[in-house]
């Protein structure tokens, strides 16, 4: 089989439950040429290079001019930071990382601990008197949903709102089955109306400041964000914000009813919660391919040149099982030494929101196992989410014998 096939079944949407076995195949060539043009990368060492490589561009524009841009995921609106090379993009991310985290607000993550074990406690204590819950819809996805919209200033009763609007971009972004006009369509109406709706919402915030995110990003003094880079990064944050660590949590806690040995000794030594979730994104990572990057000049990877203009596309999930970089790679080890993956990426745009979603994740999966009684799948494998890219459960339900107190 060649390894643009293999690649093709990996998108298709009946291998999304277990994209494993493919990525074993496509590791045997470490560049793949694939027939829209595209490169894709799916060794540990070479995506790290690549990650590195200030010659590959994430911004779609660069695209040769053979190419058609929105084929490979460009937006029609403004890009947000993570689409722009420096120093656009060194800019627009210090700017963000000065109101959400290290170094400008150091504590904004950790400060915000006590609020997140509320919100899953209340959660958790909503499945009393159950014996079967989704824990996608129960927990998974409204906990980081909650956690992003308050810090960024989303009033609680507009979520349902951008809800619609986050699943249609999230289901049609990155490389996939479908018609892809169909798809850019679908996806730009959804980024058009989040995007209407933040600006409202932006300038709401202008007029009478918070102490959300939004507000920070609005009031910077000296140079910063224009109207339209405040939309696009809030956009970003948005999404980026909750879609990912609602994989994780829900892939998380998959991995763990598939491992019950693992389970109980979370159960009996919740310390290694830690370790757990760094294995969970190495082992079922949720992103697995991020966004299209460009090759901005003849680049050599082994015994293939990648073209000047050339999509390139990084196969995460597939170097965090490679066998040349991690002993055993298909087994489950919370307790994995070194645990060096990519599931939040690497180099400049390394994961603007990885402490945030792995605080959440820690609290979510914890407290999950410390609360569900003799918890066990319904359905194995569960029905996932279409995309390719941002891959993880549309459903998990779970049976359950009962749910202790949260003291």
């Amino acid at each position: 089989m060649t390894e643009n096939r293999v690649f093709e079944r990996i998108l298709d949407g009946a291998n999304r439950a277990d994209p494993y076995p493919l990525y074993a195949e496509l590791r045997e060539t470490p560049v793949s040429l694939q027939e829209d043009g595209s490169y894709v990368i799916s060794t540990y060492h070479e995506i790290v290079a690549l990650l590195h490589d200030p010659r590959i561009s994430s911004d779609r524009r660069n695209l040769a001019d053979r190419f058609d841009a929105r084929t490979f995921g460009a937006p029609g609106q403004e890009p947000a930071f993570i689409a722009l090379d420096p120093p656009d993009h060194d800019r627009l991310r210090d700017l963000a990382m000065r109101h959400f985290g290290p170094p400008g607000a150091p504590d904004r993550v950790e400060g915000i601990r006590p609020e997140l074990i509320e919100i899953v406690t209340g959660l958790i204590d909503a499945l009393a008197g159950s014996r079967r819950a989704d824990l996608v819809e129960a927990v998974a996805y409204p906990f980081p949903v909650a956690v992003i919209c308050r810090l960024l200033g989303v009033p609680h009763e507009d979520e349902p709102r951008f809800h619609a609007w986050s699943t249609e971009i999230v289901e049609t972004v990155g490389p996939g089955e479908g018609d892809m006009a169909e798809r850019q369509r679908r996806r730009e109406s959804a980024t058009t109306a989040l995007n209407g709706y933040l600006g409202e919402l932006a300038e709401d915030r202008r007029r009478a400041p918070g102490d959300d995110l939004l507000s920070g990003l609005l009031t910077h003094d000296g140079d910063g964000m224009s109207p339209d880079e405040v939309v696009s990064t809030a956009t970003l944050l948005l999404i980026a914000g909750h879609e990912t660590t609602v994989n994780l949590i829900a892939n998380g806690m998959l991995t763990l009813l598939r491992h019950p040995d693992v389970l109980e000794r979370l159960r009996r030594e919740p310390e290694l919660i830690v370790g757990t979730v760094e294995e969970l994104l190495r082992y079922e990572p949720p992103v697995h391919f991020p966004a299209t990057r460009v090759a901005l000049d003849d680049i050599t990877v082994g015994d293939t040149t990648i073209p000047r203009g050339s999509p390139i596309v990084l196969a995460l999930a597939a170097g965090n099982r490679d066998p040349d970089h991690v002993h055993a790679p298909e087994r489950f080890d919370p307790c994995r030494e070194a645990n060096q993956h990519l599931g939040f990426g690497g180099g400049i745009h390394y994961c603007f929101g990885a402490p945030l979603a792995r605080l959440e994740t820690q609290i979510a999966l914890g407290e999950l196992v410390r609360r569900l009684r003799d918890p066990t799948l319904v359905t194995d494998p569960p029905p996932y989410r279409p995309s390719s890219s941002l891959r993880g459960p549309r459903r998990l339900l779970v049976d359950f014998e009962g749910v202790n107190p949260a003291d």
